[in-house]
């Protein structure tokens, strides 16, 4: 592994172990989302980065999160990403990792982390080349969407990890992952309909 590797993920594992909060739907979720993505497309070259999107909890109406927006973005090369965009970012505030990823196809993907004046997360900006796992995040946040009770149950889950996993971001995420796939199967029989 290169330095580079090493250090990125020390920083991985460092921001892994910050505590996790979970907090009621806000109204002003969708609102600071829009201004965040007016902020990114005035950024970020068109040709490069071309779909941006709301994900996660924050994206679903009435459900309970971690209150940072998270943001998918789309793009044509992720090597170019990885060479142009962090450049883009940082005025803006953004710590850039160059992170393994958790389902894309690539073995990196361009993560960008945004905090307020008192160091509390308040964006996550994901950089993704499109495959299924893109596809799957939409879906999801569609499918949660327009269930409600199956966003209720997802609710409850992620307070009963958050209570057993308060500082270890890794154990909550992979905890939640045969709930996300078995709605994800959900989903997807219903679209195939």
């Amino acid at each position: 592994m290169t330095e580079a590797t090493n250090i990125s993920l020390k920083r991985i594992d460092e921001l892994a172990s910050e505590p996790i909060a979970i907090v009621p739907y806000s109204p002003e979720w969708p609102l600071r989302y829009a201004a965040e993505e007016a902020h990114l497309r005035a950024v970020l070259p068109p040709e490069l980065c071309t779909r941006i999107e709301h994900i996660g909890s924050t994206a679903i109406p009435g459900l309970s999160a971690k209150p940072i927006i998270d943001i998918q973005v789309e793009c044509t090369d992720l090597l170019q990403v990885r060479r142009v965009v962090p450049p883009l970012m940082e005025p803006l505030g953004y710590e850039f990792i160059w992170r393994p990823t958790m389902g894309e196809k690539a073995p990196h993907y361009a993560w960008f982390i945004g905090r307020n004046a008192h160091g509390h997360r308040m964006f996550h900006v994901h950089i993704v080349e499109p495959d299924e796992a893109t596809s799957d995040r939409l879906l999801f946040r569609d499918h949660l969407r327009a269930h409600p009770e199956v966003a209720q149950q997802y609710e409850q889950l992620k307070q009963q990890l958050v209570a057993a996993h308060p500082a270890d971001r890794t154990s909550y995420t992979h905890a939640k992952t045969p709930f996300i796939a078995e709605v994800l199967r959900r989903a997807r029989a219903l679209v195939s309909r």
